[in-house]
C-alpha cells in the first residue's frame, strides 16, 4: 500500500515562496515509470494541476506557473518537493500530493494514491 504524505508550513506571507514535502512510504519514487505529482484546490475551486516529477527525475509543470514553479527529490528519503515563488493570497489553498500512473510519455493525471492534502494560507 502506497502511502504520501504533505508536510510543510501552514502559513506563507505574501511574496515569499512557499515549500512543501511529501513523503511516500510503501513505494519508490524511482520505480519505472510513475509521475509524482502536486495539485492544489482552492477554496470553493476545483483541482488544480501545478506539475510532476518523473521517475526519472524530469520535472513538468502547469505552463500558467512554470515561471514560479520548481519540484524536485530526495531518493534517499523518498521524497519530492515543491516550490512556489513569489506567492499571493490566490495561492491560498488545500495542497496534494499524489501518484500518477499514466504511464505515459507525459503525466497524464491518472491518480491512484493521494496524500490527505495540508491547507496553506497566504496571508500577512
Amino acid at each position: 500500500q502506497v502511502q504520501l504524505q504533505e508536510s510543510g508550513p501552514g502559513l506563507v506571507k505574501p511574496s515569499q515562496t512557499l515549500s512543501l514535502t511529501c513523503t511516500v512510504s510503501g513505494g519508490s519514487i524511482t520505480t519505472n515509470y510513475y509521475y509524482w505529482s502536486w495539485i492544489r484546490q482552492p477554496p470553493g475551486k476545483g483541482l488544480e494541476w501545478m506539475g510532476a516529477i518523473a521517475y526519472s527525475g524530469s520535472t513538468y509543470y502547469s505552463p500558467s506557473l512554470a515561471s514560479r514553479t520548481s519540484m524536485s527529490r530526495d531518493t534517499s528519503k523518498n521524497q519530492f518537493t515543491l516550490q512556489l515563488s513569489s506567492v499571493t493570497p490566490e495561492a491560498t489553498a488545500v495542497y496534494y500530493c499524489a501518484r500518477d500512473s499514466s504511464f505515459g510519455t507525459f503525466p497524464g493525471g491518472e491518480y491512484d494514491y493521494w496524500g490527505q492534502g495540508t491547507q496553506v494560507t497566504v496571508s500577512s
